[in-house]
């Protein structure tokens, strides 16, 4: 019932979708640009609109004990970003140990500028051999873009070319590391 309220509610609000739904059983789902609180209403509707159940990684600091529960309800785990632990393998682990997952990470990481975009998705893509679907919240024309699935190869460059690229084309707010890919071509690492 709540996906159908979901899927009512952003066709209501005039978005749309746009791209292949991936018909598989595991995918990383790379979200940007991240801008705004309004981007995990918007994704709720776009993961309803796909059918699919994506998980989501959010700050822990969502998670209170007020809150905690729907953000778990509603599909997320959440990540203790002050400490250093080794989340890629641990997601890798999961990844690997499952049927069915897919899972949505904003490798921006925070709604500010950032300069450059964070890597752990690569290597969970890599590491357990799933594929990556980009996924643009376009807000000047109300659509979700989505890629068709990109498969890591383990040349970084030429691998995130495409996420750079695709990103490009999505309109609205530009953060540093988009702004300097556009105007140099250079990949931030």
């Amino acid at each position: 019932m709540f996906s159908a309220l979901a899927r009512w509610l952003y066709k209501l609000a005039g978005w749309k979708l746009s791209g292949p739904v991936p018909d598989l059983p595991k995918a990383i789902w790379v979200l940007a640009p991240h801008n705004t609180n309004w981007d995990f209403l918007v994704g709720l509707g776009g993961r309803a609109t796909t059918r699919i159940w994506i998980r989501y990684l959010a700050k822990k600091e969502l998670f209170t004990w007020y809150a905690g529960w729907l953000f778990r309800l509603l599909g997320g785990k959440p990540v203790d970003r002050s400490r250093s632990h080794n989340l890629v393998d641990a997601m890798v682990d999961v990844l690997v140990q499952s049927e069915h997952l897919h899972i949505c990470i904003l490798p921006e990481g925070t709604r500010s500028d950032v300069e450059r975009l964070k890597t752990g998705f690569y290597y969970i893509a890599l590491k357990a051999d799933v594929p990556i679907i980009l996924t643009g919240f376009d807000y000047p024309r109300k659509t979700i873009f989505l890629s068709e699935p990109l498969w890591m190869t383990g040349d970084f460059e030429n691998d995130v070319r495409p996420v750079y690229e695709f990103f490009s084309r999505i309109q609205g707010q530009r953060k540093t590391w988009l702004k300097r890919y556009e105007e140099t071509g250079i990949i931030a690492t």
